[in-house]
């Protein structure tokens, strides 16, 4: 299966990583946003001992063509910043799975854009999926396959508590991390600090699966304020400051509270006795609490899902699809062909 990286970030190069290991799936191109790459053989940016004989390229038609089997998409979180680079993929009768957020239920955000991909899927007879670790997994396919187990449910709440330490300077800043309370809020009325981006869409995808009508969804994001010295190779934090943002979102039903998500994001939260996790709470009969201690790492678990999920993509019926839509996921076997 030929596959192309559109986006060598550290998302596109993880799953690069994972496809260099297997002999089912080969990288036969890769395009990078940075001129900086273009040139360089791609198994030497995913810092492999040998090279691929591909070199990346800033011009997706020169990766892309109809002999592509499937374009993995990493290059950003919003569907509108993707739009372009998807149905380019699209037109060259390629399969494509993204891991924008916002493309994990992507008729949230923008009902026309997600109604003329699926258009353009379905005419040139190939799929398209939006997935990740969060959304895509943690906080609503996972909460749907919980409740598989209930005879009715009432209520769910679901945490995800992780460690931002990892990432970047554009994570820090999109979560506030390393401002003042007073920075904080202005950037949250700015919406330049944005805290988690999936919240509707997983709450989308789990109230449609139950059949459950949401009046509203309301959103609130908090500082996580520091009483201790914190730091990582791209921020430093010192008591008093910012270190990370609690996000919440809650939908309601009837004017009742009935879906609750909570997702607080810090930097070294073990300095301030914190440990990271997956939680899911369901009210029901039976009653379902499920605990993951600690997190499952956000960056590996975005990087399987998507890599995972090849095989069932390309088997799909052609269009838009979410993760509700197809068989659950698991670890690839040694050989992909028993699944196609």
């Amino acid at each position: 299966m030929k596959t192309v990286l559109w986006g060598l970030g550290s998302m596109g190069s993880g799953m690069g990583r994972l496809l260099a290991e297997r002999s089912d799936l080969k990288i036969s191109g890769g395009i990078a946003s940075r001129e900086g790459k273009s040139g360089i053989d791609i198994g030497e940016l995913l810092e492999l001992e040998q090279k691929l004989g591909v070199e990346a390229v800033n011009d997706p038609s020169r990766a892309i063509t109809e002999e592509t089997d499937v374009v993995l998409n990493a290059t950003s979180s919003s569907i509108v910043q993707v739009e372009e680079e998807i149905k380019f993929a699209l037109r060259k009768s390629c399969n494509v799975i993204s891991i924008a957020e916002e493309m994990a239920y992507p008729e949230v955000a923008e009902p026309e854009i997600a109604f003329e991909l699926d258009q353009i899927a379905e005419e040139k007879g190939v799929s398209l999926l939006g997935t990740g670790i969060n959304p895509g997994f943690i906080l609503d396919l996972l909460v749907i396959a919980l409740t598989g187990a209930c005879l009715r449910v009432e209520k769910i709440t679901a945490r995800r508590i992780n460690d931002l330490s990892p990432f970047g300077p554009t994570v820090m800043k999109t979560q506030g991390v390393g401002t003042t309370v007073d920075e904080f809020n202005r950037g949250v009325e700015k919406g330049e600090i944005v805290g988690h981006i999936g919240f509707k869409e997983s709450i989308s995808m789990i109230a449609d699966r139950l059949e459950w009508d949401i009046d509203e969804v309301e959103e609130s994001r908090e500082p996580i304020i520091s009483d201790v010295a914190r730091s990582t190779e791209h921020v430093r934090v010192e008591p008093g400051m910012v270190a990370g943002c609690r996000h919440t979102a809650r939908a309601f039903k009837n004017g009742n509270e009935i879906i609750v998500l909570r997702h607080p994001q810090q930097i070294c939260p073990e300095k301030a006795g914190i440990e990271t996790g997956d939680y899911i709470e369901i009210k029901g009969d039976p009653g379902i609490d499920m605990a993951i201690t600690p997190e499952i790492p956000g960056g590996k678990g975005t990087i399987a899902v998507s890599v995972n999920m090849i095989p069932l993509v390309l088997k799909a019926e052609p269009g838009l699809k979410t993760m509700t839509d197809l068989p659950v996921p698991s670890a690839l076997p040694e050989d992909i062909s028993g699944l196609l």
